[in-house]
């Protein structure tokens, strides 16, 4: 069934509009601003006509997975009404659910729709797990991603069905290394303060458990059997049709913020001159967040990274999920094929050639001004990555070496001198809020950042560790000669 042959929406999936409400806050009708239904499913993906089709499931019940320093109030005498969001990815999505069902007003605004190839979100998977013993931020991010684990889980159990798909799959997780490195044992140390379940293997254990590894040189791996990989693509376009079915507008367009008057913004500019108003403005726009505001110029960083995806041999089951976990490697992670749309194996980061090997030097990306552009970059991915991705596979799965590239998949994300998540206020204002910098990983906390990102816009401050590690960077990058 095509999403244009859409029935209408079951009763149990909506709430009241308030065009009335609508109107006080648009500079023209809301019909105009609001994307109709039957163009929003087109955006979505025929996967929205089927929850529609197949009936009713209710609200997540997150509160079965509470995270951490994130409360569940209404918020105080002063919590906002209505709340403008700009962004339906993964940050932006969630925010504009858990807003829905805190009982507050949204109007979602994305300019080229949730999930779309430009966007951080467009990759067509991404893993989940709680491995950071690398990050500074470990203490912080690790008790979060077990609680994204959790809700993801509780995502699948309500909404796979009535999608007709399956969005969160249970691959579990290894990572493996030659030597028992500090990235290993600090992890370790985190897993045991989270009370996470985990393994800690030999490198004789993991080549007996994974046989199509090759892991001659491993002599230690840590396993995490309850992580997994998120259909992303699927899951965002899904979570923006579900906030919208508790209610949320969805606007297609791009914005500008508009002025800021007595320390409140007011409203944003789509470019056609329509001006939106709300009560608070979320700004959870990813790369974007640097060409909507000179403030973040320098204080983020918005590199692409490259996935690509391998044909498995014909009936060979070993590369497939379940019976392959996702896996980590120096500088290269990835993940068996999964049933639901079989992508492929798949791959990121690379392998460098051996020592004396000549290879070509590859234009640094600072030289093209358009890769620093979410809006003008290519997405191509060129042969050395794909020569890169290669060596890995012969190196470590060895019957996937001349495995056929079936796609690759390119995406901004965003990285900062503090190496942490910002949920803090536009600079001059109380009632704006920039909500950004994944540092890579920002996909799979969505569940619970939505959450602790629509507490701080309803008044709630909760925990101040959370919101000193948050704000606003003052440190800079260093910049660029010339």
């Amino acid at each position: 069934m095509d999403a244009s042959d859409t029935p209408d929406v079951p009763e149990c999936l909506t709430t009241p509009h308030h065009d009335g409400e609508d109107a006080r806050h648009l500079d023209v009708p809301p019909t105009d601003a609001a994307l109709p239904r039957r163009d929003f499913l087109r955006i979505a993906g025929a996967s929205a006509g089927a929850l529609l089709a197949t009936g009713c499931a209710p609200p997540v019940a997150f509160p079965a997975a509470p995270a951490k320093g994130v409360e569940r109030g209404r918020g105080t005498a002063e919590s906002s009404t209505h709340v403008v969001i700009v962004g339906a990815g993964a940050w932006g999505g969630w925010t504009a659910y858990h807003l829905r069902t805190r009982g507050v007003k949204v109007t979602l605004i994305d300019q080229y729709g949730p999930g779309n190839s430009r966007s951080t979100s467009g990759d067509e998977t991404r893993g989940i797990r709680s491995s950071y013993g690398d990050r500074a931020t470990g203490e912080l991010w690790t008790p979060w991603a077990r609680t994204a684990i959790g809700r993801w889980k509780l995502f699948e159990e309500e909404w796979a069905k009535p999608f007709r798909t399956s969005f969160f799959h249970e691959t579990g997780d290894v990572i493996m290394r030659a030597t028992r490195e500090p990235f290993i044992t600090k992890t370790i140390d985190l897993w045991k303060a989270n009370n996470v379940r985990h393994e800690v293997l030999t490198g004789n254990e993991a080549r007996k458990r994974w046989p199509v590894i090759k892991a001659d040189d491993i002599t230690v791996a840590i396993t995490e059997p309850d992580a997994g990989v998120v259909r992303c693509r699927a899951a965002t376009q899904a979570v923006a049709a579900i906030a919208q079915k508790l209610g949320a507008e969805l606007v297609i367009g791009r914005v500008r913020p508009g002025p800021i008057v007595n320390g409140k913004m007011d409203g944003v500019i789509l470019d056609n001159g329509t001006v939106i108003r709300g009560d608070a403005y979320v700004f959870a726009c990813g790369p974007w967040l640097r060409k909507l505001f000179p403030y973040m110029e320098n204080r983020a960083r918005i590199p692409i990274g490259h996935a690509l995806y391998f044909g498995v041999p014909q009936g060979d089951t070993r590369f497939q999920f379940p019976n392959l976990p996702s896996f980590n490697f120096p500088g290269v992670t990835g993940w068996p094929m999964l049933p639901v749309d079989s992508r492929g194996f798949r791959v990121r980061g690379a392998i460098a050639p051996p020592a004396g090997t000549a290879a070509p030097t590859p234009t640094p990306a600072a030289t093209d001004p358009t890769l620093q552009d979410p809006d003008l970059s290519s997405r191509w991915t060129n042969q050395d990555r794909v020569d890169g991705a290669r060596r890995f596979l012969a190196a470590r799965f060895p019957i996937l070496a001349n495995a056929p590239l079936l796609e690759t998949r390119a995406c901004h994300y965003e990285s900062s001198v503090n190496q942490n998540f910002i949920v803090d206020h536009v600079p001059e204002t109380t009632n704006a809020w920039i909500a950004g910098l994944g540092q890579a990983e920002g996909f799979k906390f969505g569940t619970v950042v939505g959450d602790y990102i629509a507490q701080r816009v309803v008044g709630i401050n909760g925990d101040p560790a959370l919101k000193k590690a948050f704000a606003l960077p003052t440190e800079q990058y260093d910049r660029p000669p010339g």
